[in-house]
């Protein structure tokens, strides 16, 4: 009998549930139906809606990549599973991934990185860390801007809430799930208002969760100590872009990127999808692991609350992972017994339903997960606002005259500051220039001209007064930041130098 049509006798009644699914690009087509056919057979009321994101809805002109089917899917069954995708270079096409967490709210990217040493090689044989990623701030808001013919810019916005429902949620998913420790990772030594947000709050939130140990890292060597000294490590929860980096590097240093499944979670909506790329390069071949998408459907199966076929698919997946019984990308000589092609591995697996691994340790997922998990309480403690004054002006301006000579530059911007401003200090990407600015210091045609109010009852009508005198001038002011003090609190950063 073909292992797919094999019957599973430990099939549990289950009410039917559809689920949207999204084949993807390039290899997702292909792990998808080893991926379907699992489920399915661990799972028969399961049934599946094809939906259009990828390559076939970018070439029908969505730039989006993701056809109004998913939409509409989407809004109905709360969820959908995704194969990787492929995003068209140039043309402005925005990336699906980015564009569906953020559309969806699904702020929380839940990457477990575990190791499965001696079954599958690992540069880390000890290892079981869970990444909890935020997933719509930070740099990934996408806001960019050219300036001036040499300076370019990305915005990096990180929020209160944000930061709140983050922590909250590492704090929430250790509590049910049993683990002992939240690591925070930032980079406030050198972000202080940005990741300093971060870190307040993380701090904030431990106090709450005082069964649960916590404590702090730098990310660069966070990521470092991840690498090397990795059972220092339960749950890490970080910012957006960090978290993108860490995870990666957490998944290949526990065996592969091939074998990381995640999920993506919001307040109503969740996705569930392989975190490698679409492979387009081995596509057809049925040569590609369906591991990834398949604990990604694992994680979907634990989040909807079907734990018995979530069970009985992660601990056949560990028995033919032990049996030696791998495909081209984890095969090792020595280590693997025979290597499987794609439809092959998940027949595999469809065979050793209802099976316990041996040698590594069985899983048994609970009945339901925690409701703070599957439908997370977002909202955010009322506090007190603070009192928020003007203080001053930074005004960015393109300028490329004299041999970029800020001294030249400090004395023409002088006198247009006064009556409401003077100027305190001016900056080229970041370094203070003016006054007293070292020559060594490497000039772009982007200067940041700080000006603080002399009198701060004035408002902005003041500010608008200024740029009119600076484009009377001749100066091109590119962007402004208004300054504020919060509570008194200084609410902008100091320039390297000041």
């Amino acid at each position: 009998m073909n292992a797919s049509s094999a019957s599973f006798s430990h099939v549990s009644e289950q009410p039917a549930l559809m689920i949207p699914v999204a084949e993807g690009d390039g290899i997702g087509p292909e792990i998808m139906s080893a991926t379907l056919a699992v489920l399915k057979a661990a799972d028969p009321s399961l049934t599946f809606k094809k939906v259009s994101v990828g390559l076939k809805a970018y070439e029908s002109g969505l730039m989006s990549g993701i056809g109004e089917d998913t939409w509409e899917a989407i809004d109905a069954h709360k969820v959908i599973l995704k194969g990787p995708i492929t995003t068209p270079q140039g043309g402005g096409y925005k990336s699906v991934n980015v564009t569906l967490r953020k559309t969806l709210g699904l702020y929380a990217n839940l990457r477990p990185c575990v190791s499965y040493h001696p079954f599958v090689s690992a540069l880390q044989p000890v290892m079981d860390v869970v990444i909890v990623r935020e997933n719509e701030e930070d740099t990934y808001a996408g806001i960019e801007h050219r300036q001036s013919d040499e300076v370019y810019q990305c915005l990096k916005l990180i929020t209160r809430p944000g930061c709140e429902r983050i922590v909250r949620y590492a704090f929430e998913y250790a509590r049910a799930h049993g683990r002992r420790k939240v690591t925070c990772m930032s980079k406030d030594n050198i972000m202080k208002l940005t990741d300093g947000l971060f870190h307040k709050v993380f701090d904030e939130i431990a106090l709450q969760y005082p069964e649960i140990s916590s404590n702090h890292m730098i990310i660069d060597i966070g990521t470092a100590r991840i690498a090397s000294r990795p059972t220092d490590f339960d749950v890490v929860v970080t910012l957006n872009l960090y978290g993108d980096i860490l995870s990666d590097v957490a998944a290949e240093v526990a065996g592969s990127i091939g074998l990381a499944g995640s999920s993506n979670i919001g307040h109503d909506c969740a996705m569930f999808e392989a975190v490698h790329g679409s492979a387009p390069d081995i596509a057809g071949q049925d040569i590609a692991n369906p591991s990834g998408l398949l604990l990604s459907a694992v994680m979907m199966l634990v989040h909807l609350g079907r734990a018995k076929a979530a069970t009985d698919i992660h601990n056949a997946w560990l028995c033919v992972l032990e049996e030696g019984l791998h495909t081209a990308d984890i095969y090792k000589d020595g280590v693997s017994q025979r290597k499987l092609g794609t439809r092959a591995f998940a027949d595999a697996i469809i065979e050793r339903l209802g099976r316990k691994p041996v040698k590594m340790a069985a899983v048994d997922y609970p009945e339901h997960e925690p409701e703070s998990l599957v439908h997370p309480d977002v909202s955010i403690p009322a506090h007190i606002p603070a009192t928020k004054t003007l203080v001053g002006v930074d005004v960015f301006i393109n300028w490329d005259d004299s041999g970029r000579n800020a001294d030249a530059l400090g004395a023409a911007l002088e006198s247009l500051a006064r009556p409401e401003f003077r100027l305190a200090l001016i900056t080229n990407r970041g370094v203070k220039v003016w006054p007293n600015g070292n020559p060594q210091t490497l000039r772009t045609d982007h200067w940041r001209c700080r000006f603080p109010m002399i009198d701060t009852r004035l408002g902005t009508r003041a500010i608008s007064l200024l740029l009119m005198r600076l484009a009377e001038a001749g100066f091109d002011a590119v962007k402004t930041e208004n300054l504020y003090e919060f509570d008194g609190v200084r609410g902008y950063s100091q320039a390297q130098g000041e």
